[in-house]
Order: C-alpha cells, then sequence, then structure tokens
C-alpha cells in the first residue's frame, strides 16, 4: 500500500515525502512528549510550549542548545500548534488512556516522518518473534531514499528508528529486538481511522489503512474499539450488516461544512 500522502491534505499536518527528518538524529521522542503534555493544559498554544521548553525546561534538558533542539525536533514530529487537526487531534484523545499514547504518537510520527514512514510496511510484514535489527531499518530507509545519506548517518537513522519501534510497542528487547504485538486502545483507533479519512478513504475502508494496520489489531476488535470510541463522544460509528460508516464531528469541529475533506 502506498504511504504518500495527497498534497491537497498538507494543511492537516501531513507532510510530503522527504528524505529530512526527525530520525536523523533523535528517536520519535515519546518520553518528552509525555512530559511536554503532561505539564500544559489541552488550550496550550505553540508559544506555550516553546516557553515550557526553552525556559521553563519542563523537559528536563541541561542546557539552552539541547532545549532549543528538543523543542524543533517535538514542534517537527508533533506540530504543538492547536490550529493544526493532527495535533489538535491528537491532544483531545491524549489525557484519556495513557496506554493509548504510544500508538497515538506513532501514528502522528509516520505522518509527519517520512524516515519512520519509509519502514512502516517492512516493520508490519516481519513475523511476531523474529529479530528486528539496525540492519533491516537500514536497508528500507535506503531502499527509499538511495544513496542519499552516508553510512555514519545511515547507522544512527537505524538505531533512532528501531527505538522508536520499540517506543511504539512493536518491538520488544534490550540487546536484541524482537518483533511483537501491539495492543491497540479506543483512543488510538480513533486517530487512526481520523488519519484515514483526512487520506481520502470512507466506510469500511477506513479499517485496512496503513493507520489501522499500524495498530497491529485485528479488523473485528478494531470495529469493538470503534463502538467504544463512538460511545465516549470522540468519532460517530455504525456498522450493520455489510454497511460502515464513521464520522467525525467532535474530532473535525472547528472544521465548517464546506472545510471538511
Amino acid at each position: 500500500m502506498s504511504l504518500q500522502v495527497p498534497v491537497s491534505i498538507n494543511e492537516y499536518g501531513f507532510t510530503k515525502n522527504s528524505p529530512v527528518g526527525v530520525h536523523t538524529a533523535r528517536t520519535m521522542m515519546l518520553a518528552e512528549l509525555r512530559l511536554l503534555l503532561a505539564a500544559l493544559d489541552t488550550s496550550a498554544n505553540l508559544a506555550d510550549y516553546r516557553l515550557a521548553i526553552i525556559e521553563e525546561n519542563v523537559l528536563h534538558k541541561k542546557t539552552a542548545v539541547t532545549r532549543q533542539d528538543s523543542f524543533l525536533r517535538l514542534r517537527t514530529l508533533y506540530i504543538l500548534d492547536n490550529k493544526i487537526l493532527l495535533f489538535r487531534a491528537l491532544r483531545d484523545l491524549w489525557d484519556d488512556d495513557i496506554q493509548a499514547q504510544a500508538q497515538i504518537a506513532l501514528l502522528c510520527a509516520i505522518a509527519r516522518d517520512s524516515l519512520i514512514k519509509s519502514t512502516a510496511e517492512m516493520i508490519l510484514a516481519i513475523p511476531i518473534g523474529e529479530t528486528v535489527t539496525p540492519t533491516i531499518i537500514m536497508e528500507a530507509v535506503s531502499a527509499s531514499f538511495p544513496d542519499y545519506y552516508n553510512p555514519t548517518t545511515l547507522a544512527s537513522i537505524g538505531r533512532n528508528i528501531i527505538s522508536s519501534w520499540q517506543q511504539a510497542g512493536l518491538l520488544s528487547g534490550k540487546l536484541h529486538k524482537v518483533r511483537v504485538k501491539s495492543e491497540s486502545r479506543p483512543a488510538s483507533v480513533a486517530y487512526a481511522l481520523l488519519l484515514g479519512y483526512l487520506s481520502g478513504e470512507r466506510g469500511e475502508a477506513l479499517f485496512h489503512t496503513l493507520w489501522c494496520r499500524l495498530l497491529d489489531t485485528p479488523v473485528h476488535i478494531l470495529h469493538a474499539q470503534a463502538f467504544s470510541a463512538s460511545q465516549r463522544g470522540w468519532i460517530e460509528y455504525r456498522h450493520t450488516g455489510e454497511i460502515t460508516d464513521v464520522s467525525f464531528r467532535f474530532l473535525l469541529r472547528k472544521y465548517g461544512k464546506d472545510d471538511r475533506p
């Protein structure tokens, strides 16, 4: 399945395919994102996030340089701006279930960073229990961006991306990483369905996009969790016979009828 994002949805926060990404130097920074979002309420704006990281040092970085770098990396991965839908929806769903946070962060990171995105299909295809090495990751990145990186940078990318997949819950282990089964939650299902919707899918097809496949969960469980998400008011979900209908009145609330995708 293609990982390309239509140009028409870039306004929602998706980025175009590019060899430049955070994973050249950092991971998906899940721990830092958790610290940041725990420190500010849902009404915080981009300036508030910048102040918290650089001036108030909520991420506990040792130097001003690392604070600035952390702000720029987190902004690149997660936007940190409620005016942009991908982050606003992430923030809407974030606080409800800590167990869903890793998957929600992964989905946003893959929508934003082409380096980890380029390894997604490869990771999903690896059988449970098999070893995953940085070399395998490097080969996937090289296939997407041939002759772009020197060996040193490519090795760094391999280590960072493999760490991100572990943070997201699809890999496990200290010295040797192995593929493990992830577990979706209603909040991460709601976010995955929204990303599929913004990418142009509708109905039952929403449950078969890359975004839902990244949740590593059988489709019938995704349906059950979509129903749970609808009970929480995050989405509207109906599934009768062969008809599936999902809409997003809450998550798309600031977009007028004529502006919705």
